[in-house]
């Protein structure tokens, strides 16, 4: 029987990004293992501070699952052999995996043992292809990723863009990439789950207005100065009454987009709301007036899918992966112009069955991605190598 190893170090208590897919990912894998007849197991590794506190148990949310591996080392070590000494990369860590066949990378890294099969995920390229969005630390991950893409058996992506982008920045072979696309964190059923009075009473936002929204981390490849200046001309020009609620917590180079909204006529109808918990992201979803997305580039954008899936219209960019992901059933913009980003919401704020279009739209779209349709083409992307 095939025994698969997933890497669930990105998972953490408030799941979000590569944590979430990961989570997702092996909760819809565990459901397939009797009828596919394969043995999940999950390795996990401590941060470098829980490590020097010996505190290396697996996170509670895992603790249910029957395999776990825990390996000895803490990430930067082990990734301080890779940049450095690969050659010389501690073997005794195959021994803590038991029999597995297969080892699942799912953080642009992948270990090279010596007798397991290696799959990483590369979820997109934004380090190669837009250097000026990213931190210092996402900047390193070249180097580390071009090392071990010399041992590694199979390339897991979210989307066709970022499959090309990988043909044609690491130059990998196509044959050997596999697209298992995304899945909403949330289903058309979700919301009747709720007792939304009480989600409202959780938050101190006044629903009574309208309000435009943009879900994902505050980070200048989110593009949300743009939608902060047609936000400006829309009330400038058309007296909007709605305000713009932005979701996420702060990522990195974040300050000129706090700069904009405190220079704004109109800062008193912008709110950063941080991380939410997923009921009252779910609220702030079903109820937007326009889900704004005008990103530079994506990997997938989840988001997009997460509003359809609510019943929110879309407004996105036209870039890389995003229209794989809507279709038709969103308004696509030129995320550089914020003028085509502002009449795209007008547009939608403006005629009613136009945006009760795009819901319907977004909702039969949206209904095509489930976690179980992921799950089975990373199994088809793990069988290739066994």
């Amino acid at each position: 029987m095939l025994k698969i190893t997933v890497d669930v170090t990105p998972i953490d208590a408030t799941p979000s990004g590569v944590g979430l897919y990961v989570f997702n990912l092996i909760e819809a894998l565990s459901r397939l293992e009797s009828s596919e007849s394969f043995d999940l197991g999950l390795a996990y590794q401590p941060g470098l501070k829980n490590w020097l506190k010996g505190n290396i148990d697996f996170p509670d949310t895992l603790k249910h699952y029957k395999k776990l591996y825990q390996i000895p080392l803490p990430v930067r070590a082990t990734n301080f052999f890779i940049d450095y000494l690969p050659k010389l990369f501690p073997s005794y860590i195959e021994s803590t995996l038991g029999e597995t066949n297969i080892f699942h990378g799912t953080n642009y890294t992948v270990y090279p043992y010596q007798n397991i099969q290696k799959v990483i995920s590369i979820y997109d390229l934004s380090f190669i292809r837009h250097p000026e969005y990213v931190d210092s630390v996402v900047q390193q991950y070249t180097n580390r990723l071009t090392k071990c893409l010399k041992w590694t058996d199979a390339i897991i992506t979210i989307s066709e863009s970022s499959k090309q982008d990988i043909v044609n920045y690491l130059h990998f072979p196509a044959e050997k990439i596999f697209v298992t696309p995304l899945a909403s964190r949330y289903n058309s059923q979700f919301l009747s789950n709720l007792d939304l009075d009480q989600e409202i009473k959780k938050t101190n936002f006044d629903f009574s207005k309208p309000y435009l929204l943009f879900v994902s981390t505050i980070e200048p490849r989110k593009n949300i100065n743009s939608i902060i200046q047609a936000f400006n001309w829309l009330k400038q020009k058309h007296k909007i009454d709605h305000q713009l609620v932005l979701i996420g917590r702060k990522g990195w180079k974040y300050t000129p987009i706090f700069d904009a909204i405190k220079s704004s006529p109109w800062q008193n109808d912008i709110h950063h709301l941080d991380y939410l918990s997923d009921e009252l992201v779910a609220l702030f979803y079903s109820r937007a007036d326009v889900f704004v997305y005008p990103s530079h580039y994506e990997g997938f954008g989840l988001p997009v899918l997460e509003a359809m899936t609510l019943g929110a219209p879309v407004v996105a960019s036209n870039t890389s992966s995003i229209p794989e992901v809507a279709g038709d059933a969103a308004i696509l913009i030129d995320p550089n112009d914020f003028i085509q980003i502002a009449e795209a919401i007008l547009t939608v704020i403006s005629d009613r069955k136009l945006r009760q279009d795009l819901i319907n739209k977004g909702k039969t779209r949206a209904s095509l991605f489930s976690w179980e349709n992921t799950a089975k083409k990373t199994l088809e992307a793990y069988k290739s190598i066994s």
